[in-house]
């Protein structure tokens, strides 16, 4: 089961790396709000499926709908998200806005897991559809639209669209959506304009590396070594994440503008690195509840890596730069498994080389570390969005 589990998740991630970029960039010339509609649209139809019946063809149509849509909508929505923060946020608050953006979806996260507990399982499949469709409707009627750079394309979803498939004459901007796929070389170019942002997609790897590996790992871990079951797997969960929600509300906002985004992301990946040793090594079962407390620091590294980059790129290449960001992630989603799975099934197994259970999330945690490491070589530098915005005012005068 495990194994099959890992085989989707790397399907879904090779989809999402190609997927990331793609859909950053067509945000940065069509806007965000449309390409928002797309993905969370999507999802509503899986949920949909088994709310209606979970009988054995319902699932099997369910699984493969999700595996298919996943590909598009896996981290698509965060990627937008961020970027439409970005967008609307000024630099000097962008680190407290992605921190707070990512306790909302830590506090959903565990009302959701809590919900479970109170639900049956056909109204969980029922609840969770409705709210796809009224954060779908919610979106579309009371969002405002963000930066939409008129001068390379119409609007995406506007009826202007469907008259180029007819007129002749507007077959050429049609094919402009061909021209604003990121090709390589536009990654590696990306890649190349700043220092911060390589160090930053390094950090993003390995940090993307360590926590895909720890939670692919880590349910097995438990199990074997305290014989935890599901409902207290979900508990530590809840745990991590009410902590998380506290800390990015309430401290990061003070944080973030004493420390700065470099010093609060080595924080954050330190107590990250931190914990995932003290699962590796626990020795008794209270121990990982202790762990999952870290979350009160360890999540500050993702929200401070997303404003980083989001300080690196101008004001129309925000999608461009958090969807190649999410790519990232989304390799390390494919990568992770890879090595961490095997590693965990055979020193839990009785073949062991040698007797220590928790090797593999050890070497997770060395993963985390190298993070940290790239983390503190990160020098604060002025934003390059703040020099082209002036250049360009320059310019224009």
């Amino acid at each position: 089961m495990k194994g099959c589990c890992d085989f989707f998740m790397q399907i879904i991630g090779l989809g999402s790396v190609v997927m990331m970029p793609l859909i950053g960039n067509l945000s940065d010339k069509y806007g965000r709000k449309a390409l928002l509609t797309v993905p969370m649209t999507l999802t509503i139809i899986p949920l949909a499926i088994l709310a209606y019946s979970r009988t054995r063809n319902f699932f099997y149509a369910y699984y493969v709908l999700k595996i298919v849509t996943a590909m598009f909508c896996e981290g698509s929505v965060q990627c937008l998200s961020l970027a439409y923060v970005a967008d609307n946020v000024p630099e000097g608050r962008r680190a407290s806005a992605f921190g707070i953006l990512s306790a909302v979806a830590s506090c959903a996260f565990v009302c959701g897991t809590l919900s479970t507990r109170f639900l049956s399982t056909a109204a969980t499949f029922q609840v969770a559809t409705a709210m796809a469709m009224l954060s779908a409707v919610y979106m579309r009627i009371f969002l405002p639209d963000s930066i939409i750079n008129d001068n390379l394309s119409t609007p995406i979803m506007s009826n202007g669209k469907l008259d180029g498939i007819v007129n002749p004459d507007k077959s050429d901007k049609k094919m402009e959506v061909f021209k604003t796929m990121p090709s390589i070389e536009d990654m590696l170019a990306l890649l190349k304009s700043s220092l911060t942002f390589s160090q930053a997609a390094i950090v993003s790897f390995f940090s993307n590396l360590a926590d895909v590996g720890l939670y692919a790992s880590l349910l097995y871990y438990l199990k074997a070594r305290f014989h935890f079951d599901k409902d207290q797997f979900a508990n530590l969960m809840v745990i991590s994440g009410v902590a998380g929600t506290i800390s990015q509300l309430l401290l990061m906002p003070i944080l973030a503008p004493i420390l700065g985004e470099e010093r609060l992301l080595s924080i954050g990946l330190f107590f990250n690195c931190a914990h995932m040793i003290f699962y590796s090594i626990a020795w008794s079962f209270w121990v990982p509840y202790a762990a999952a407390v870290f979350s009160l620091f360890y999540v500050f590294s993702q929200p401070c890596i997303c404003s980083i980059v989001s300080k690196q790129v101008g004001p129309h290449e925000q999608g461009k730069a958090q969807g190649f960001i999410s790519g990232i992630g989304s390799f390390a989603n494919v990568a992770s498994p890879l090595v961490f799975s095997p590693l965990t099934a055979l020193f839990l197994s009785e073949e062991a080389p040698f007797d220590f259970p928790g090797f593999s999330i050890m070497c997770v945690g060395f993963a985390s570390m190298i993070a940290f490491v790239q983390s503190l070589m990160i020098r604060a530098i002025p934003p390059i969005s703040s020099q082209r915005v002036g250049n360009c005012n320059y310019m224009e005068a």
